[in-house]
């Protein structure tokens, strides 16, 4: 066995996935946040990739026995670019730093940054002979787990918020897997999705902290390695749940405990979110104006009624949010809020400097660059990575906001 699964509140070792997933993700202590350990050394990979699937390219550090397991249709490996347009725009402002951007848009499957933890969730579910899984979601993480389940042979059932696109409601069932749309919004879909998992013991997706999209998430700073030859110093994306911030931190420890990177630091984390939901952002401006007194990252609210148009961050209940701050604070880091009005028209500049434009929750992450300049949160020297969540393909809207700006 190449690794163990380690319980965050009690230490206890659980085992491989398939004691996890017998003990229906949860440690004999009560707690569903484990984490994987690695019984062999971390390594980079040396060789150019002759496959465009991540999980075949590192599958010696992922929780993987079998390469035979493995579920692709090309995702993981997708371009990191260096966007000249963003770096002109700081040293307008006088910053000089390098951009690099993450092309999540490009993956092979559905083209969002769900995809990687999709395939690795469904390849380690074929694995361990899963037959049927659920989960809730606002819009991308279901488009990606229908596609990788069916391609696995899982039956998987979407239980989804009244405000998800009805693109993305399209894309699930052409997989051929059902959706069940709530009468109610996000919350209303988890509480289903539960009842579902509790009543027909069918398997349910451990959300935020499942170690199975950690451990494919964290495979990215083995990628700025590979791509740009260095970490980033500020990294920044557009936040709901906040799954990757915490995947990020994951593999700097790898990196560190391996050996592979000994100095490694977590960069800065700027995490965006739009003024129509922004739970996070609420709470650590609260706890910022208060001087972050004892016990603050366990003071935020989950908004009442939301407005957004961008399903796929919908998240009212930042349910995350102690684990997440934290780490925001510790790095330096902070939390950015911005006008979903504008979006539109940063399309409309993206478009005009670099010829494509991707969907409205990498828009999030896109305006927030500009702001985080001008806000003095980018430094001169600094490194800085975008990691856009998704493309275009499902949101007609927005591209014909977009057409219209001027």
């Amino acid at each position: 066995m190449k690794y163990q699964l380690r319980c965050k509140k009690c230490g206890r070792v659980i085992g491989d996935f398939s004691a996890w997933l017998r003990q229906d993700q949860q440690c004999s202590c009560g707690s569903g946040y484990a984490e994987v350990e690695y019984l062999v050394p971390q390594h980079m990979p040396g060789e150019t990739p002759a496959t465009k699937s991540y999980q075949d390219y590192y599958f010696d550090i992922l929780p993987l026995e079998r390469r035979d397991s493995i579920v692709s249709i090309g995702e993981g490996l997708v371009p990191i670019e260096r966007w000249d347009n963003l770096e002109r725009y700081a040293l307008r402002k006088g910053v000089e730093c390098r951009v690099y951007i993450y092309r999540n848009d490009m993956n092979g499957g559905s083209g969002s940054f769900k995809d990687i933890s999709a395939a690795l969730a469904a390849s380690v579910l074929k694995e361990h002979g899963v037959k049927e899984y659920c989960l809730a979601s606002t819009g991308n993480a279901g488009v990606a787990f229908a596609t990788y389940l069916a391609q696995a042979g899982i039956r998987f059932t979407e239980f989804a918020p009244n405000c998800i696109d009805p693109a993305s409601v399209e894309a699930i069932r052409k997989t051929g897997q059902p959706v069940v749309i709530s009468k109610g919004g996000y919350g209303a879909a988890k509480q289903e999705a539960a009842e579902y998992h509790k009543q027909r013991h069918v398997l349910i997706s451990g959300g935020n902290t499942d170690p199975l999209r950690i451990e494919s998430k964290r495979l990215l700073v083995f990628e700025c390695l590979r791509q740009i030859g260095q970490l980033p110093t500020v990294y920044m994306q557009a936040v709901a749940g906040g799954t990757s911030p915490l995947a990020l931190e994951k593999g700097y420890r790898d990196l560190v405990q391996s050996a592979i990177c000994p100095g490694a630091r977590l960069p800065r984390m700027i995490l965006v979110q739009q003024d129509e939901c922004d739970p996070m952002v609420r709470a650590w401006e609260w706890a910022e104006a208060n001087g972050f007194p004892d016990g603050w990252e366990q003071r935020y609210e989950a908004l009442p009624d939301i407005h957004t148009r961008i399903g796929i961050l919908t998240a009212a209940n930042p349910g995350n949010y102690p684990l997440v701050a934290p780490l925001v604070r510790r790095t330096g880091g902070t939390f950015l809020r911005v006008s979903e009005a504008d979006l539109p028209q940063y399309g409309h500049e993206m478009e005009q400097s670099r010829g494509l434009l991707l969907g409205p929750a990498s828009m999030v992450c896109y305006s927030g660059f500009f702001q985080a300049v001008d806000s003095g949160f980018i430094r001169n020297g600094d490194v800085v990575l975008l990691n856009t969540g998704e493309g275009c393909d499902r949101a007609g809207w927005f591209r014909e906001e977009v057409a219209q700006c001027h």
